[in-house]
Formats: C-alpha cells, sequence, structure tokens
C-alpha cells in the first residue's frame, strides 16, 4: 500500500480545501505544488468519491463536501485509488500459484494480509482534522 503520487495529491488537495473556501484548480495547483493536469484529474476522483463538490460557471471552483472530522486519509486514498495494495498478491483477482493451493497455503500472503490490515488500521485511525491539525 505505498502511496502513489495521485494519492499524494488527492490528500495535498484536501489540504488546500481544509480551510472551507472554494478554490479553482489553479489555486489548488499554485498551493500545493500539484501539476494542473493532475490537480483537474484528482478532485474529480476525489469528487466522486464524494469528498469534494464542484461548483461550475463563474465564480465556481471546489470545497470539500464533508467535513474534516468525518473523514480519514484512508477515504482520500479509497477516492483516489480503491484498489491499493501492497502486494498485488493481496488482490481478490490476482494470480498467485501458491496461494490458490488449499493443502499449502502461501505463508508470505498470510503475512502481507496481517501487514495490510495494520497499515488500514492505522489511515483509518484519525480524522483528517486530526492529521491536519485544525479545529478539536
Amino acid at each position: 500500500m505505498f502511496l502513489t503520487r495521485e494519492c499524494d495529491y488527492g490528500i495535498r488537495v484536501i489540504r488546500s480545501l481544509a480551510d472551507g473556501t472554494k478554490k479553482t484548480i489553479d489555486v489548488i495547483a499554485s498551493e500545493e505544488h500539484i501539476p494542473k493536469k493532475y490537480a483537474y484529474k484528482i478532485v474529480k476522483k476525489l469528487e466522486h468519491g464524494g469528498l469534494v463538490q464542484s461548483t461550475r460557471g463563474r465564480g465556481g471552483g471546489y470545497r470539500l463536501s464533508k467535513d474534516l472530522d468525518s473523514f480519514t486519509i484512508a477515504d482520500i486514498i479509497t477516492s483516489i485509488d480503491a484498489n491499493r495494495y501492497i502486494n498485488d498478491c493481496l488482490k481478490d483477482k490476482s494470480e498467485c500459484p501458491i496461494r490458490d493451493h488449499e493443502t499449502t497455503p502461501c505463508t508470505v500472503h498470510s503475512e502481507l494480509k496481517r501487514i495490510q490490515s495494520l497499515v488500514l488500521d492505522e489511515l483509518n485511525a484519525k480524522p483528517v482534522s486530526q492529521v491536519l491539525n485544525i479545529g478539536g
């Protein structure tokens, strides 16, 4: 579950919008040092994930659609890439000839699954407001 550049950019977009104001892509990209072409792609994914809302037209822009206390870093990552795994063998449809043998389960797979669970627990441990040190 190493974070992709897109996941990093997603966290940065949320940080930019954390002040509660509506911002354009140009402002978000500039504040968070994200290439504009990626910023647009990222906010669309965050919008589809229910974390960001857009206003079209003159005076339009993006703002958070949820309170920072109501979602976590894991929610941001899931909005960007729902299939983040520390190794491809953890994906449901992955081809692993060892894991498919019921008589000899892959111990590496079991350990990676345990680690994946720990990472997800930590990514879900704090609301974004605490990660960004905003509010109570």
